[in-house]
């Protein structure tokens, strides 16, 4: 027997049914951003391996989920601290030479790594937890050939910085430089767009200001005040949550000149790290 439902009934059944499909479709719609997302977070270069310099030697490592891992060297002084430098989203390992060469005149050991999916380092898709693998078998590499935690200083830029970060936190490092860090990846994507839920649409946090208090290394923080995608605030507010975190602002630095603007307040930044975090201990290779 067929039950006509009275018209406030109908009315509640199709509202019900239309707050379904709104539901639905936003969860679709949350979805393909998530996965959009990754697009924009790691907008990867993938390019064939690169002539290497003649002062630098290249470095083939393996994670620990088997994806290969490159990197560029410029070998310091025996015992010399080592700087391993983590690129920003839109670099490959070859764009840190230009900082490493710097760093390198100041007595300095330098890696520059490269991610999974970018350059040479292909075999995977970028992801937050993918980047730290990366780290971690760079990390584990100067390890093995003696240059533990005490001799390393963890330099990042942009998307650097939440590696970085977390390396610091995991301690494999005895300092820390930030380059135009961000507090997370959604408090960007939320400064830019203040109405849109980043925190459903960004697969990847790297939640540095969240970790913030378990980093307790001697930390530097650059950041321009005309920085156009990672606002100053977000340096200050790292600066202000990080114990005993010294911050050098540029004046007029944009996100991504601040080599150019203030080069030698920068490679003086990270050279003064590895002073204070008294980087001098007698171990072989550099």
């Amino acid at each position: 027997m067929l039950v006509r439902l009275a018209p406030r009934s109908r009315f509640v059944e199709r509202a019900c049914l239309a707050a379904i499909a709104t539901a639905i479709a936003c969860v679709a719609l949350v979805g393909s951003a998530r996965i959009a997302s990754r697009r924009f977070v790691f907008p990867a270069r993938r390019e064939a391996p690169p002539d290497v310099p003649d002062d630098a030697e290249a470095v083939t490592l393996r994670a620990r989920d088997g994806v290969p891992v490159h990197a560029l060297r410029l070998r310091g002084p025996a015992a010399a601290p080592v700087v391993v430098y983590f690129h920003t989203n839109r670099e490959t390992m070859v764009d840190g030479l230009t900082l490493g060469r710097a760093l390198a005149a100041r007595g300095l050991g330098v890696l520059c790594v490269e991610y999974r999916g970018y350059g040479a380092s292909a075999g995977a898709e970028a992801c937050e937890d993918g980047l730290y693998l990366d780290a971690e078998a760079a990390l584990d590499a100067l390890a093995d050939e003696g240059v533990g935690p005490a001799r390393v200083v963890l330099v990042g830029a942009s998307l650097g910085t939440g590696v970085a970060a977390e390396m610091a936190r995991r301690g494999r490092g005895a300092a820390l430089a930030l380059i135009a860090p961000f507090t997370s990846i959604p408090d960007v994507v939320a400064d830019a767009a203040r109405f849109a839920p980043a925190g459903l649409l960004v697969r990847d946090a790297f939640d540095t200001l969240g970790k913030s208090a378990e980093i307790r290394v001697p930390t530097g923080i650059v950041h321009g005040d005309a920085d156009e995608i990672v606002p100053f605030w977000m340096g200050e507010r790292l600066a202000a949550s990080i114990a005993g975190a010294h911050l050098v602002r540029v004046a007029g630095g944009h996100h991504g000149d601040l080599l150019l603007c203030a080069p030698d307040r920068l490679v003086g930044e990270i050279a003064a790290l590895a002073t204070r975090a008294r980087l001098d201990r007698p171990h072989v290779g550099g």
